[in-house]
């Protein structure tokens, strides 16, 4: 194996130092929120420490004490008790149970849709191709609109068995009616 180029370790370790330099600055700008009761938050600790919100999310260390930071109650200005009451907790805590309800319901669809794109893929790298969606979606339409009409069909002949139950239930209305009025003893 050769020995590495010394141009591009000098590289690999400026941006070592950089590094170093970046994560000092978040730990100074954490520590200083701590002690001034600051607003504790990613987008608030990466603006104090000039850093980008993303340098955080790579490095999960230095955003885990974010997040622990932030999950204290802050002290109130001289380091007399909680400056937040129970109340906004209890409702910070339904904010994050709510959001935390939207993203396992997001991670649940980009599961599926991850599911429905792999399965797509597999089928084609294997060569065996999936069914042809058009063939299928005119077969489908060629059956719903038989079914369509069977049951139009169907619907006509049961108003027709409707309309003529009823013109016989008129008729024997009528007859009954007329052998009431020709009774003996009728008021007619």
């Amino acid at each position: 194996m050769s020995a590495p180029d010394p141009t591009v370790q000098a590289m690999i370790e400026g941006r070592r130092a950089d590094t170093g330099r970046r994560r000092q600055r978040v730990l100074t700008a954490l520590a200083q929120a701590a002690k001034d009761g600051s607003e504790t938050s990613v987008t608030a600790i990466a603006r104090r420490a000039g850093v980008d919100r993303t340098f955080l999310y790579r490095h999960r260390d230095l955003l885990a004490r974010i997040h622990a930071q932030a999950a204290e109650p802050a002290t109130a200005p001289g380091g007399h008790g909680p400056a937040v009451s129970r109340a906004s907790l209890k409702s910070d805590l339904a904010a994050a149970d709510a959001r935390s309800a939207r993203l396992a319901a997001q991670v649940r669809r980009l599961e599926a849709r991850l599911s429905e794109v792999l399965g797509e893929q597999v089928w084609r790298e294997a060569g065996i191709g999936g069914p042809d969606d058009t063939e299928q979606l005119k077969a489908r339409i060629t059956t719903l609109e038989q079914q369509t009409i069977d049951l139009e069909l169907n619907l006509q002949e049961r108003d027709d068995d409707l309309a003529a139950a009823r013109a016989a239930n008129r008729e024997l209305m009528a007859q009954l009616n007329r052998q009431a009025d020709r009774a003996p003893g009728s008021l007619g």
